[in-house]
Protein backbone atom coordinates (compact mmCIF):
# COMPACT_ATOMS: atom_id res chain seq x y z
CA UNK A 1 0.00 0.00 0.00
CA UNK A 2 1.27 3.47 -0.83
CA UNK A 3 1.21 4.78 2.60
CA UNK A 4 1.95 8.68 1.88
CA UNK A 5 -1.15 9.50 2.62
CA UNK A 6 -1.04 7.59 5.60
CA UNK A 7 -0.43 8.95 9.53
CA UNK A 8 1.10 6.94 11.94
CA UNK A 9 -0.88 7.30 15.23
CA UNK A 10 0.47 4.24 16.66
CA UNK A 11 2.83 1.31 16.28
CA UNK A 12 -0.21 -0.67 15.54
CA UNK A 13 -2.80 2.05 13.74
CA UNK A 14 -2.72 4.54 11.12
CA UNK A 15 -5.13 7.56 10.05
CA UNK A 16 -6.11 8.79 6.86
CA UNK A 17 -7.47 12.20 7.19
CA UNK A 18 -10.49 13.50 5.66
CA UNK A 19 -10.35 15.05 2.25
CA UNK A 20 -12.55 15.51 -0.55
CA UNK A 21 -15.89 14.27 -0.04
CA UNK A 22 -14.90 11.88 2.98
CA UNK A 23 -17.30 12.46 5.76
CA UNK A 24 -14.71 10.82 8.59
CA UNK A 25 -11.38 9.78 8.48
CA UNK A 26 -10.24 6.46 7.78
CA UNK A 27 -8.09 4.27 10.61
CA UNK A 28 -6.44 1.06 9.07
CA UNK A 29 -5.13 -1.31 12.21
CA UNK A 30 -1.83 -3.05 11.34
CA UNK A 31 1.69 -2.75 11.99
CA UNK A 32 4.47 -1.38 9.01
CA UNK A 33 5.21 -4.50 7.69
CA UNK A 34 1.34 -5.34 6.80
CA UNK A 35 0.84 -2.14 5.62
CA UNK A 36 3.02 -3.06 3.02
CA UNK A 37 1.71 -6.10 2.24
CA UNK A 38 -1.94 -4.31 1.77
CA UNK A 39 -2.69 -3.58 -1.76
CA UNK A 40 -3.77 -0.14 -2.41
CA UNK A 41 -7.61 -1.01 -2.93
CA UNK A 42 -7.99 -1.21 0.77
CA UNK A 43 -6.84 2.35 0.83
CA UNK A 44 -9.17 3.25 -1.82
CA UNK A 45 -12.10 1.11 -0.65
CA UNK A 46 -11.87 2.31 2.85
CA UNK A 47 -11.30 5.82 1.92
CA UNK A 48 -14.88 5.66 -0.54
CA UNK A 49 -16.91 3.77 2.89
CA UNK A 50 -16.02 7.04 4.12
CA UNK A 51 -18.03 8.94 2.23
CA UNK A 52 -21.19 7.46 2.89
CA UNK A 53 -24.36 9.15 4.44
CA UNK A 54 -24.99 8.55 7.98
CA UNK A 55 -21.15 7.48 8.93
CA UNK A 56 -19.97 7.76 12.34
CA UNK A 57 -16.57 8.53 13.92
CA UNK A 58 -14.62 6.79 11.22
CA UNK A 59 -13.94 3.87 8.53
CA UNK A 60 -11.83 0.71 9.93
CA UNK A 61 -10.31 -1.59 8.18
CA UNK A 62 -8.60 -4.38 10.43
CA UNK A 63 -5.45 -6.16 9.84
CA UNK A 64 -6.75 -8.74 8.02
CA UNK A 65 -8.15 -6.11 5.69
CA UNK A 66 -8.11 -6.98 1.72
CA UNK A 67 -9.90 -5.79 -1.44
CA UNK A 68 -13.11 -7.08 -1.40
CA UNK A 69 -16.99 -5.96 -2.92
CA UNK A 70 -17.54 -2.63 -2.14
CA UNK A 71 -16.38 -2.75 1.04
CA UNK A 72 -12.62 -4.12 1.78
CA UNK A 73 -12.88 -7.24 3.68
CA UNK A 74 -11.98 -6.49 7.24
CA UNK A 75 -14.08 -3.28 6.98
CA UNK A 76 -15.58 -1.59 9.73
CA UNK A 77 -18.35 0.91 9.93
CA UNK A 78 -20.98 2.47 12.51
CA UNK A 79 -24.07 4.25 10.39
CA UNK A 80 -26.57 6.54 12.82
CA UNK A 81 -30.54 5.98 11.46
CA UNK A 82 -31.26 9.46 12.12
CA UNK A 83 -28.35 11.17 10.18
CA UNK A 84 -29.30 9.50 7.09
CA UNK A 85 -27.52 6.69 7.91
CA UNK A 86 -27.82 4.01 5.25
CA UNK A 87 -27.26 0.35 5.26
CA UNK A 88 -25.21 -1.02 2.37
CA UNK A 89 -25.55 -5.00 0.63
CA UNK A 90 -21.90 -4.63 -0.23
CA UNK A 91 -20.80 -3.60 3.54
CA UNK A 92 -21.81 -6.93 4.24
CA UNK A 93 -21.05 -9.02 1.58
CA UNK A 94 -22.72 -11.94 -0.45
CA UNK A 95 -21.88 -15.13 2.78
CA UNK A 96 -23.83 -13.35 4.90
CA UNK A 97 -23.13 -14.25 8.91
CA UNK A 98 -20.54 -16.26 7.87
CA UNK A 99 -18.72 -17.30 11.11
CA UNK A 100 -17.21 -19.70 13.42
CA UNK A 101 -18.01 -21.42 16.04
CA UNK A 102 -15.54 -23.34 18.62
CA UNK A 103 -16.59 -27.02 20.28
CA UNK A 104 -14.57 -28.64 23.08
CA UNK A 105 -13.61 -32.14 22.95
CA UNK A 106 -11.68 -32.83 26.48
CA UNK A 107 -9.52 -34.95 24.15
CA UNK A 108 -6.16 -34.63 23.80
CA UNK A 109 -3.61 -35.62 20.67
CA UNK A 110 -2.65 -38.82 21.99
CA UNK A 111 -6.93 -39.48 22.20
CA UNK A 112 -7.17 -38.36 18.70
CA UNK A 113 -4.02 -40.61 17.08
CA UNK A 114 -5.14 -44.10 17.23
CA UNK A 115 -7.99 -42.93 15.03
CA UNK A 116 -7.08 -39.73 13.24
CA UNK A 117 -7.62 -41.49 9.73
CA UNK A 118 -10.54 -42.96 10.44
CA UNK A 119 -12.24 -40.10 11.79
CA UNK A 120 -11.03 -37.36 9.04
CA UNK A 121 -12.79 -40.34 6.85
CA UNK A 122 -16.20 -39.89 8.60
CA UNK A 123 -16.75 -36.48 9.12
CA UNK A 124 -15.53 -35.88 5.33
CA UNK A 125 -18.78 -38.81 4.33
CA UNK A 126 -21.26 -37.02 6.76
CA UNK A 127 -20.87 -33.35 6.63
CA UNK A 128 -21.35 -32.12 2.69
CA UNK A 129 -18.26 -30.33 1.92
CA UNK A 130 -17.73 -28.59 -1.62
CA UNK A 131 -19.64 -26.32 -4.48
CA UNK A 132 -23.47 -27.26 -4.52
CA UNK A 133 -23.05 -30.04 -2.08
CA UNK A 134 -26.02 -30.88 -0.27
CA UNK A 135 -27.19 -32.93 2.88
CA UNK A 136 -29.84 -35.20 4.17
CA UNK A 137 -32.21 -32.35 5.62
CA UNK A 138 -34.86 -31.02 2.50
CA UNK A 139 -36.88 -28.19 3.98
CA UNK A 140 -40.35 -27.60 2.85
CA UNK A 141 -41.66 -23.82 2.21
CA UNK A 142 -42.75 -24.09 6.02
CA UNK A 143 -40.03 -25.68 7.53
CA UNK A 144 -38.19 -22.64 5.23
CA UNK A 145 -39.48 -20.28 6.95
CA UNK A 146 -39.65 -21.43 10.30
CA UNK A 147 -35.78 -21.97 9.53
CA UNK A 148 -35.47 -18.44 8.95
CA UNK A 149 -37.39 -17.05 11.54
CA UNK A 150 -35.81 -19.11 14.44
CA UNK A 151 -32.43 -19.70 13.42
CA UNK A 152 -30.46 -22.17 15.43
CA UNK A 153 -33.26 -21.91 17.77
CA UNK A 154 -35.42 -23.62 15.78
CA UNK A 155 -32.34 -26.28 14.62
CA UNK A 156 -32.53 -26.78 18.29
CA UNK A 157 -36.09 -27.36 18.94
CA UNK A 158 -35.87 -29.81 15.71
CA UNK A 159 -33.37 -31.92 17.52
CA UNK A 160 -30.28 -30.35 16.50
CA UNK A 161 -28.25 -29.87 19.55
CA UNK A 162 -29.30 -28.85 23.11
CA UNK A 163 -30.37 -25.46 24.79
CA UNK A 164 -27.65 -25.15 26.54
CA UNK A 165 -26.10 -24.41 22.60
CA UNK A 166 -27.80 -21.14 22.70
CA UNK A 167 -25.99 -19.56 25.32
CA UNK A 168 -23.05 -19.42 23.77
CA UNK A 169 -24.24 -18.07 20.43
CA UNK A 170 -25.05 -14.47 19.01
CA UNK A 171 -28.35 -13.33 19.74
CA UNK A 172 -28.94 -16.36 21.46
CA UNK A 173 -29.20 -17.94 18.57
CA UNK A 174 -31.48 -16.05 16.90
CA UNK A 175 -31.33 -12.86 14.95
CA UNK A 176 -34.48 -10.52 15.85
CA UNK A 177 -35.93 -8.36 12.82
CA UNK A 178 -35.92 -11.52 10.61
CA UNK A 179 -38.55 -11.17 7.92
CA UNK A 180 -38.71 -14.40 5.62
CA UNK A 181 -40.93 -12.94 3.09
CA UNK A 182 -38.34 -10.22 2.34
CA UNK A 183 -36.19 -13.29 1.42
CA UNK A 184 -37.02 -13.97 -2.59
CA UNK A 185 -38.52 -17.88 -3.37
CA UNK A 186 -34.95 -18.54 -5.72
CA UNK A 187 -32.93 -17.69 -2.43
CA UNK A 188 -34.89 -20.31 -0.52
CA UNK A 189 -34.97 -22.99 -3.27
CA UNK A 190 -30.89 -22.43 -3.23
CA UNK A 191 -31.20 -23.25 0.40
CA UNK A 192 -33.83 -25.84 0.49
CA UNK A 193 -30.90 -29.21 0.02
CA UNK A 194 -27.74 -27.30 1.57
CA UNK A 195 -29.07 -27.37 5.22
CA UNK A 196 -25.70 -28.99 7.29
CA UNK A 197 -23.28 -28.37 4.48
CA UNK A 198 -19.83 -26.74 4.63
CA UNK A 199 -20.04 -25.48 1.07
CA UNK A 200 -17.40 -24.06 -0.59
CA UNK A 201 -14.27 -21.98 -0.94
CA UNK A 202 -12.18 -21.00 2.49
CA UNK A 203 -15.19 -23.04 4.50
CA UNK A 204 -13.99 -25.72 6.66
CA UNK A 205 -14.02 -28.05 9.47
CA UNK A 206 -11.02 -28.17 11.19
CA UNK A 207 -9.54 -30.55 14.29
CA UNK A 208 -7.48 -28.46 16.36
CA UNK A 209 -5.03 -28.57 18.88
CA UNK A 210 -4.31 -26.22 21.90
CA UNK A 211 -0.47 -25.44 21.65
CA UNK A 212 -0.08 -22.23 23.91
CA UNK A 213 -2.30 -20.33 26.33
CA UNK A 214 -1.15 -16.93 26.61
CA UNK A 215 -4.05 -15.98 29.03
CA UNK A 216 -4.43 -18.65 31.89
CA UNK A 217 -7.73 -17.07 33.63
CA UNK A 218 -9.41 -15.85 30.64
CA UNK A 219 -8.87 -19.41 29.38
CA UNK A 220 -9.87 -21.27 32.77
CA UNK A 221 -13.23 -19.33 31.60
CA UNK A 222 -12.90 -20.50 28.30
CA UNK A 223 -12.60 -23.94 29.61
CA UNK A 224 -9.39 -24.66 27.40
CA UNK A 225 -5.73 -25.76 28.11
CA UNK A 226 -2.78 -26.29 26.26
CA UNK A 227 -3.13 -29.86 24.99
CA UNK A 228 -6.65 -29.66 24.66
CA UNK A 229 -8.20 -30.98 21.17
CA UNK A 230 -10.80 -28.12 20.30
CA UNK A 231 -13.19 -28.22 16.64
CA UNK A 232 -13.43 -25.01 14.57
CA UNK A 233 -16.13 -25.18 12.08
CA UNK A 234 -16.08 -22.11 9.49
CA UNK A 235 -19.41 -21.61 6.96
CA UNK A 236 -22.22 -19.27 6.38
CA UNK A 237 -25.80 -18.93 5.01
CA UNK A 238 -24.61 -20.83 1.86
CA UNK A 239 -26.35 -20.10 -1.48
CA UNK A 240 -28.97 -18.23 0.30
CA UNK A 241 -27.06 -15.47 1.68
CA UNK A 242 -25.22 -14.65 -1.88
CA UNK A 243 -28.54 -14.76 -3.73
CA UNK A 244 -30.07 -12.33 -1.01
CA UNK A 245 -27.24 -9.94 -1.55
CA UNK A 246 -26.92 -10.23 -5.52
CA UNK A 247 -30.58 -9.08 -5.57
CA UNK A 248 -30.66 -6.02 -3.48
CA UNK A 249 -27.04 -5.10 -4.73
CA UNK A 250 -29.37 -4.57 -8.22
CA UNK A 251 -32.11 -3.00 -6.21
CA UNK A 252 -29.89 -0.36 -3.92
CA UNK A 253 -27.86 0.44 -7.42
CA UNK A 254 -31.28 1.57 -9.40
CA UNK A 255 -32.66 3.53 -6.19
CA UNK A 256 -29.65 4.99 -4.42
CA UNK A 257 -30.05 8.16 -7.10
CA UNK A 258 -34.02 8.49 -5.97
CA UNK A 259 -32.48 8.94 -2.51
CA UNK A 260 -29.98 11.52 -3.68
CA UNK A 261 -27.02 9.32 -2.75
CA UNK A 262 -24.08 9.82 -4.97
CA UNK A 263 -22.03 6.69 -4.98
CA UNK A 264 -18.15 6.44 -4.99
CA UNK A 265 -18.09 3.08 -6.49
CA UNK A 266 -20.79 1.41 -7.52
CA UNK A 267 -20.47 -1.58 -5.43
CA UNK A 268 -20.96 0.30 -2.51
CA UNK A 269 -24.71 0.45 -3.50
CA UNK A 270 -26.38 1.36 -0.35
CA UNK A 271 -29.96 2.64 0.96
CA UNK A 272 -31.41 4.26 4.12
CA UNK A 273 -31.74 2.81 6.76
CA UNK A 274 -35.13 4.01 7.33
CA UNK A 275 -36.26 3.73 3.52
CA UNK A 276 -38.52 1.03 1.63
CA UNK A 277 -35.13 -0.95 0.32
CA UNK A 278 -33.78 -0.38 3.32
CA UNK A 279 -35.78 -1.98 5.89
CA UNK A 280 -36.75 -4.61 3.31
CA UNK A 281 -32.89 -5.67 3.19
CA UNK A 282 -32.46 -5.85 7.03
CA UNK A 283 -35.26 -8.10 7.06
CA UNK A 284 -34.07 -10.18 4.51
CA UNK A 285 -30.21 -10.04 6.13
CA UNK A 286 -31.36 -10.92 9.35
CA UNK A 287 -33.00 -14.04 8.07
CA UNK A 288 -29.78 -14.72 6.35
CA UNK A 289 -27.99 -14.44 9.91
CA UNK A 290 -30.55 -17.03 10.97
CA UNK A 291 -29.92 -19.48 8.32
CA UNK A 292 -26.04 -19.22 9.06
CA UNK A 293 -26.92 -19.81 12.63
CA UNK A 294 -29.00 -23.00 12.03
CA UNK A 295 -26.44 -24.22 9.65
CA UNK A 296 -23.82 -24.31 11.99
CA UNK A 297 -25.92 -25.57 14.45
CA UNK A 298 -27.02 -28.62 12.21
CA UNK A 299 -23.30 -29.19 11.94
CA UNK A 300 -22.21 -29.34 15.08
CA UNK A 301 -25.10 -31.90 15.69
CA UNK A 302 -23.43 -33.90 12.91
CA UNK A 303 -20.20 -33.90 14.17
CA UNK A 304 -21.22 -34.82 17.38
CA UNK A 305 -22.55 -38.41 15.85
CA UNK A 306 -19.17 -38.90 14.50
CA UNK A 307 -17.19 -38.01 17.74
CA UNK A 308 -19.96 -39.99 19.84
CA UNK A 309 -18.93 -43.11 17.51
CA UNK A 310 -15.13 -42.26 18.36
CA UNK A 311 -15.50 -41.34 22.11
CA UNK A 312 -18.73 -42.58 23.60
CA UNK A 313 -18.77 -40.97 26.92
CA UNK A 314 -17.71 -37.53 25.72
CA UNK A 315 -19.88 -34.41 24.70
CA UNK A 316 -19.05 -31.54 22.62
CA UNK A 317 -19.51 -28.87 24.19
CA UNK A 318 -19.80 -25.11 22.45
CA UNK A 319 -17.02 -22.37 23.29
CA UNK A 320 -19.01 -19.92 20.92
CA UNK A 321 -20.17 -18.70 17.75
CA UNK A 322 -19.78 -15.47 15.99
CA UNK A 323 -20.28 -14.19 13.02
CA UNK A 324 -18.31 -11.64 10.70
CA UNK A 325 -20.51 -10.65 7.71
CA UNK A 326 -23.04 -8.92 9.18
CA UNK A 327 -24.53 -5.71 10.06
CA UNK A 328 -26.12 -5.34 13.48
CA UNK A 329 -28.25 -2.44 15.74
CA UNK A 330 -25.81 -1.40 19.10
CA UNK A 331 -26.26 0.45 21.24
CA UNK A 332 -22.52 2.87 21.18
CA UNK A 333 -21.30 6.31 23.01
CA UNK A 334 -20.53 9.15 20.32
CA UNK A 335 -19.46 12.48 21.80
CA UNK A 336 -20.69 11.22 25.45
CA UNK A 337 -24.22 9.73 24.02
CA UNK A 338 -25.42 7.01 23.56
CA UNK A 339 -26.43 5.86 20.31
CA UNK A 340 -28.53 3.40 18.44
CA UNK A 341 -25.70 2.63 15.32
CA UNK A 342 -26.19 -0.16 12.45
CA UNK A 343 -22.22 -1.52 12.88
CA UNK A 344 -21.27 -3.44 9.20
CA UNK A 345 -19.08 -5.98 10.23
CA UNK A 346 -17.33 -7.02 6.93
CA UNK A 347 -14.87 -10.04 7.08
CA UNK A 348 -14.73 -8.49 10.51
CA UNK A 349 -15.64 -9.76 13.90
CA UNK A 350 -17.85 -8.42 17.07
CA UNK A 351 -16.24 -8.57 20.04
CA UNK A 352 -17.16 -7.51 23.06
CA UNK A 353 -15.80 -6.14 26.29
CA UNK A 354 -15.38 -7.31 29.82
CA UNK A 355 -18.93 -6.39 31.06
CA UNK A 356 -20.92 -5.39 28.09
CA UNK A 357 -24.43 -5.88 29.30
CA UNK A 358 -24.96 -8.07 25.81
CA UNK A 359 -22.45 -10.50 26.90
CA UNK A 360 -23.09 -14.18 28.23
CA UNK A 361 -23.12 -14.31 31.90
CA UNK A 362 -19.95 -16.76 31.93
CA UNK A 363 -17.97 -14.15 29.79
CA UNK A 364 -19.15 -10.99 31.83
CA UNK A 365 -15.60 -10.22 33.09
CA UNK A 366 -13.59 -12.22 30.60
CA UNK A 367 -14.82 -10.41 27.33
CA UNK A 368 -16.23 -12.56 24.40
CA UNK A 369 -14.39 -14.74 22.62
CA UNK A 370 -13.15 -13.62 19.07
CA UNK A 371 -12.52 -16.68 16.96
CA UNK A 372 -9.38 -16.01 14.69
CA UNK A 373 -9.38 -18.80 11.68
CA UNK A 374 -6.20 -19.63 10.23
CA UNK A 375 -5.13 -20.47 6.54
CA UNK A 376 -5.21 -24.07 6.19
CA UNK A 377 -2.26 -25.70 7.31
CA UNK A 378 -1.19 -22.72 10.22
CA UNK A 379 -2.59 -21.90 13.21
CA UNK A 380 -5.78 -20.14 14.18
CA UNK A 381 -6.46 -18.24 17.59
CA UNK A 382 -8.48 -17.80 20.36
CA UNK A 383 -8.78 -13.98 21.55
CA UNK A 384 -11.42 -11.83 23.69
CA UNK A 385 -12.60 -8.33 23.21
CA UNK A 386 -10.72 -6.12 24.99
CA UNK A 387 -11.35 -3.21 27.37
CA UNK A 388 -11.63 -0.16 25.42
CA UNK A 389 -12.30 -1.13 22.05
CA UNK A 390 -15.61 0.59 21.69
CA UNK A 391 -13.56 3.43 21.25
CA UNK A 392 -10.99 2.15 18.70
CA UNK A 393 -13.56 0.09 16.29
CA UNK A 394 -16.94 0.08 17.78
CA UNK A 395 -15.79 -3.68 18.96
CA UNK A 396 -14.34 -5.16 16.77
CA UNK A 397 -11.78 -7.41 15.69
CA UNK A 398 -10.35 -8.96 13.25
CA UNK A 399 -11.25 -12.47 11.47
CA UNK A 400 -9.00 -14.76 10.37
CA UNK A 401 -5.48 -14.49 8.24
CA UNK A 402 -7.10 -12.63 5.56
CA UNK A 403 -6.28 -13.02 1.91
CA UNK A 404 -2.73 -12.21 -0.02
CA UNK A 405 -2.82 -13.78 -3.25
CA UNK A 406 -6.01 -13.88 -5.78
CA UNK A 407 -7.60 -17.42 -5.84
CA UNK A 408 -6.87 -18.02 -9.40
CA UNK A 409 -3.23 -16.96 -8.73
CA UNK A 410 -3.39 -19.23 -5.82
CA UNK A 411 -4.61 -22.25 -8.56
CA UNK A 412 -2.22 -21.11 -10.92
CA UNK A 413 0.83 -21.42 -8.05
CA UNK A 414 0.17 -24.56 -6.26
CA UNK A 415 -1.45 -28.13 -7.23
CA UNK A 416 -3.84 -29.12 -4.50
CA UNK A 417 -2.10 -32.93 -4.58
CA UNK A 418 1.18 -30.90 -3.60
CA UNK A 419 -0.25 -29.15 -0.91
CA UNK A 420 -2.37 -32.01 0.66
CA UNK A 421 1.18 -33.82 0.42
CA UNK A 422 3.30 -31.46 2.05
CA UNK A 423 0.59 -30.43 4.89
CA UNK A 424 0.33 -34.59 5.63
CA UNK A 425 4.22 -34.90 5.88
CA UNK A 426 3.85 -32.18 9.12
CA UNK A 427 1.07 -34.90 10.58
CA UNK A 428 -2.19 -32.69 9.17
CA UNK A 429 -4.64 -34.67 7.26
CA UNK A 430 -6.60 -33.00 5.05
CA UNK A 431 -10.03 -33.99 3.07
CA UNK A 432 -11.52 -32.08 0.28
CA UNK A 433 -13.69 -32.74 -2.55
CA UNK A 434 -11.69 -31.10 -5.02
CA UNK A 435 -7.51 -30.48 -5.23
CA UNK A 436 -8.88 -27.04 -6.74
CA UNK A 437 -10.26 -25.97 -3.73
CA UNK A 438 -6.73 -27.10 -1.64
CA UNK A 439 -5.26 -25.12 -3.97
CA UNK A 440 -6.50 -22.29 -3.82
CA UNK A 441 -6.74 -22.14 -0.01
CA UNK A 442 -3.05 -23.07 0.35
CA UNK A 443 -1.59 -21.38 3.32
CA UNK A 444 1.19 -19.60 1.29
CA UNK A 445 -2.02 -17.42 -0.37
CA UNK A 446 -2.80 -16.31 2.78
CA UNK A 447 -0.86 -13.28 5.29
CA UNK A 448 0.70 -14.32 8.15
CA UNK A 449 -2.08 -14.65 10.93
CA UNK A 450 0.49 -14.82 13.83
CA UNK A 451 1.22 -10.76 12.33
CA UNK A 452 -2.40 -10.50 11.82
CA UNK A 453 -3.77 -11.79 15.59
CA UNK A 454 -0.58 -9.88 17.04
CA UNK A 455 -1.74 -6.11 15.55
CA UNK A 456 -5.23 -7.08 16.76
CA UNK A 457 -3.68 -7.63 20.12
CA UNK A 458 -1.34 -4.60 20.32
CA UNK A 459 -3.81 -2.19 18.76
CA UNK A 460 -5.95 -3.17 21.84
CA UNK A 461 -9.07 -4.69 20.21
CA UNK A 462 -8.97 -8.10 21.22
CA UNK A 463 -6.04 -10.00 23.42
CA UNK A 464 -4.59 -13.29 22.52
CA UNK A 465 -5.77 -15.91 24.98
CA UNK A 466 -4.90 -19.68 22.75
CA UNK A 467 -2.93 -20.61 19.59
CA UNK A 468 -4.56 -23.94 17.63
CA UNK A 469 -2.74 -25.82 15.59
CA UNK A 470 -4.35 -28.06 13.16
CA UNK A 471 -4.78 -31.89 13.10
CA UNK A 472 -7.07 -32.53 10.75
CA UNK A 473 -9.03 -30.17 8.27
CA UNK A 474 -12.05 -30.60 5.94
CA UNK A 475 -12.29 -28.65 3.16
CA UNK A 476 -14.57 -27.03 1.31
Amino acid sequence: MDNKQLTQLTEYSWKIEPYGEMRVPAIIYADADLIDQMDDKVSEQIINVAKLPGIVSAAYAMPDAHWGYGFPIGGVAAFDPDNGGIVSAGGVGFDISCGVRNLLTGLTLQDIEPVKKKLADSLFRDIPAGVGSTGHIHLNKKEMDSMLEGGAQWAVESGYGIPADLERIEENGRMSGAVPSEVSDHAKKRQRDEMGTLGSGNHYLEVQEVVKVYDINTSKVFNITEGDIVISIHCGSRGLGHQIGTEFLKRMVITASQHGIILPDRELACAPLLSAVGKTYLGAMRAAINCALANRQIITHLVRKVFKHFFPEIHLNLLFDVSHNTCKLEKHIVNGKEKQLYIHRKGATRAFSPGHEELPTVFKQSGQPVLIGGSMGTSSYILAGNTGNDVLSFSSACHGAGRSMSRRKAFKTWHGRQVTDELAERGIIIRSPTSRGVAEEAPGAYKDVKAVVNAAHYAGLARKVAKLQPVLCIKG
